[in-house]
């Protein structure tokens, strides 16, 4: 689908190649000044405490999961401590916090997400809600039959966003310790941007309540006067969830074009909206944006796209020459990302976990394999390339680092002639099957002009690169890389599952 829109004469020049996204939703421009790139495990893991220390009006949190550990249990007592503060401190705004995590990951064996939560609820009902979103498509038979930890990949919630006051984390980390030591992922911190924690705010809401509601005594329970995910009617669960959250897109992309036609178009460039809202807020004018934020959501259960959409149109737009960096913890791209990868002009350098490194190596059971089925795809691919005589243009390489796993997944573009990429994705999804048709994903498309914020995607980029060699035919002689008949033989079975 490829989605163009008029350019906008008014508009910086920059950003003309990609404003057609903000025909699907909102456009949130602001200075590159309030956007930080980290990079480690532990970065993220200090930012997160100093955040919920200092929020005064609102924590949201969604994440796939919040592990059990020493590390877990200590941003819990950092929630509490901020709570009891916020309960202390007379006249100042109440603190809100929101929890969104997947039923079935956070509710796994008996220490899970839910009893680490919990005492949070017993002290402070009032103040916190913790959603558990449970799948539609897991229901009657399937969800008596299938058992733990394989129920989940029927469909999970799987988006990635934690929030403060008006500062705002994306990543594809989850809450678990591995996340806060050795497992790399990618992070990026929006500053001081309300209206993008606005929206993020309200689209954890809108899945929070059609989610099951964590309660004191380890119960869950629906809201009142909404359809039952699992025991209610599927079609009209889906629906109600698809209204909610478009809901949330389209009056921000209401609001935000709004505020674009005030800023953007205004004749008197000093008398626009935001700069009279930074001049009430900090006594002097708000920096002109330079970076423009796109949020893309995507929801195959309830029939929303816009992440694929955006994706695919990005892919089939890249002009000859231009550079693609993408990664992925899991190699696994959908048919459709395949075919416009090996038919379109553009050079990609893909990014992957080499099997040492994928999150499944050493598991128990069926697991265990999970990383052969990878090694699998990814040398059905790699043949692909070369039967296609395509190796100079699209190349492979494999993340390794001795002591770590990875689980960084994103986009990066250079257009043609650039040593700096003008525009990121940075997220939950992985741009595999589950994330197209399965998962609650979203993702932000980074667009920006500035050169300081471009050096640093770069380096960001290059950083994970650094710990990565180059596929050829030699890879996968490996005797590390034999992969048993009988995964060759269920892997295609079960690919759309993991």
């Amino acid at each position: 689908p490829v989605i163009t829109a008029p350019p906008c004469s008014l508009c910086p020049e920059g950003a003309h190649r990609f404003q057609w996204i903000r025909n699907l939703v909102p456009e949130f421009g602001i200075s590159s000044s309030h956007v930080k790139v980290l990079s480690s495990p532990s970065e993220f893991y200090e930012l997160l405490k100093v955040q919920i220390k200092a929020a005064k009006q609102r924590v949201v949190m969604a994440s796939l999961y919040l592990g059990t550990g020493l590390l877990e249990q200590e941003l819990v007592d950092c929630l509490e401590e901020t709570l009891e503060k916020s309960l202390e401190a007379k006249g100042s705004p109440d603190l809100r916090v929101s929890i969104l995590l997947d039923y079935t990951r956070g509710s796994r064996g008996r220490k899970n997400s839910r009893t680490m939560l919990i005492p949070l609820l017993q002290r402070f009902p009032e103040k916190v809600r913790v959603s558990l979103f449970h799948t539609p498509n897991l229901r009657g038979l399937l969800r008596l039959l299938i058992p733990e930890r394989f129920n989940e990949t029927i469909g999970l919630q799987h988006i990635k966003v934690y929030l403060f006051d008006d500062n705002v984390i994306l990543s594809g980390a989850n809450l678990s310790d591995l996340y806060f030591t050795n497992r790399q992922d990618r992070y990026v911190l929006l500053q001081d941007s309300p209206e993008i924690a606005d929206f993020f705010t309200e689209l954890v809401d809108a899945i929070g309540d059609v989610s099951l509601q964590l309660q004191r005594d380890d119960t869950v329970q629906m809201m009142e006067g909404m359809v039952h995910p699992y025991r209610g009617d599927k079609v009209a669960y889906c629906e109600i969830a698809n209204r909610r959250v478009m809901e949330v897109i389209n009056s921000a992309r209401t609001r935000q074009e709004l505020l674009h036609a005030k800023t953007f178009h205004s004749s008197h460039a000093g008398s626009s909206l935001l700069s009279q809202q930074g001049s009430q807020e900090s006594g002097g004018l708000k920096p002109e944006p330079d970076t423009w934020i796109y949020p893309l959501i995507q929801m195959k259960p309830f029939g929303i796209q816009i992440d694929e959409m955006v994706t695919e149109t990005l892919l089939t737009e890249a002009e000859r020459d231009a550079r693609i960096y993408l990664t992925t913890g899991y190699f696994n791209l959908t048919q459709a990302y395949m075919d416009l990868i090996l038919g379109t002009r553009a050079e990609y350098r893909i990014l992957l976990a080499s099997p040492e490194v994928n999150g499944f190596f050493g598991a128990k059971g069926v697991a265990g394999a999970i990383p052969a089925a990878y090694v699998y795809i990814e040398h059905q691919f790699f043949s692909e390339v070369c039967y296609l005589q395509q190796q100079e243009r699209v190349q492979l390489q494999e993340y390794s680092r001795a002591g770590w796993t990875f689980h960084a997944k994103g986009l990066w573009l250079y257009l043609a002639g650039s040593d700096l990429p003008c525009l990121t994705l940075i997220g939950s999804p992985n741009f595999g099957y589950r994330s197209v048709h399965r998962d609650l994903e979203a993702q932000v498309a980074i667009v920006t002009e500035n050169k300081a914020l471009q050096q640093q995607l770069h380096q960001e980029q290059e950083q994970l690169y650094l710990c990565s060699g180059v596929v050829s035919t030699s890879t996968f002689e490996q005797p590390n890389r034999y992969v048993k008949l009988w995964v060759k033989l269920v892997t295609p079975l079960i690919k759309n599952f993991f």
